[in-house]
């Protein structure tokens, strides 16, 4: 079995250095899109949420008026039924048979009562409803509106960028093959902890990019040996000399340009 070409120490500081220069270039698209992506999303479920609600309440409505009708052909049987016994109390053979009938249709008349009473408690709840409606269907199109702006906005975003990402994804994944999982395990964990996703920085002016911190000048020349991995006591962030940075910079810049 082949034995695996053993990486030198600058071998990997250049990887890692390419590394960090695609995913901050990864960061900056991102950063262009923002929070456009979230708000899209709060939209189309605020739209999911209205959209809903106004279907539930056409489906109340759909159901108060079927009661309606409902309550509509129940008092009809009860005036056909009233003209039945009023006519049936004319051929009655004593007393107690008109009284019976007589209550059959004081029942129907009670119970015409209390069906217009529901009538009028349904046509009141339609009512509210309908103003519901109306309100949340006004909040819908307005809702609507803005999320098409907002997807427009996205989408122009996406056109311009979203190839380029890919591509520097694919980049990406590909620099950390040549890296050992203990580094790469490392640099993840450093860009996670600052907030510029800087993980490796290089010496400017004899102190780490971004910081005020010198350092002495026996570890920069370490640093420019490139024999080990050097990371800032202050920050923890991993350290390369300007030279190798400036190297790198110019090699990923072409290759973004073709990109």
């Amino acid at each position: 079995m082949a034995k695996k070409k053993e990486v030198s120490v600058e071998e990997k500081l250049r990887a890692l250095y390419n590394l960090q220069l695609i995913d901050s270039r990864i960061d900056e698209i991102r950063n262009v899109r923002g929070e456009l992506p979230l708000e899209v999303e709060d939209l189309e479920d605020e739209v999911a949420g209205l959209s809903l609600r106004v279907e539930k309440f056409n489906n109340d409505i759909e159901t108060l008026n079927s009661n309606i009708k409902a309550k509509l052909n129940a008092i009809e049987e009860s005036k056909e039924l009233m003209k039945k016994y009023t006519k049936q109390q004319e051929n009655v053979r004593n007393n107690r048979e008109y009284n019976s009938l007589a209550k059959e249709i004081e029942f129907q008349e009670l119970e015409i009562q209390l069906a217009e009473k529901h009538i009028k408690e349904f046509k009141a709840q339609i009512a509210h409803k309908t103003e519901v409606i109306e309100e949340a269907q006004s909040r819908l199109e307005d809702k609507q509106a803005h999320l098409k702006h907002k997807k427009d906005a996205l989408n122009e975003i996406l056109s311009e960028t979203e190839k380029e990402e890919e591509a520097l994804l694919s980049q990406s994944a590909k620099y950390e093959k040549q890296i050992e999982d203990r580094l790469v395990g490392a640099y993840k964990r450093i860009r996670s902890n600052v907030k510029n996703g800087l993980a490796i920085v290089a010496i400017e002016r004899g102190a780490a990019g971004g910081s005020f911190f010198t350092i002495p000048p026996q570890v920069q020349v370490e640093i420019a040996g490139r024999k080990k991995i050097i990371t800032d006591e202050h920050s923890g962030r991993i350290l390369v000399d300007a030279e190798l940075a400036a190297e790198q910079k110019t090699k990923m810049e072409k290759i973004f340009a073709k990109l």
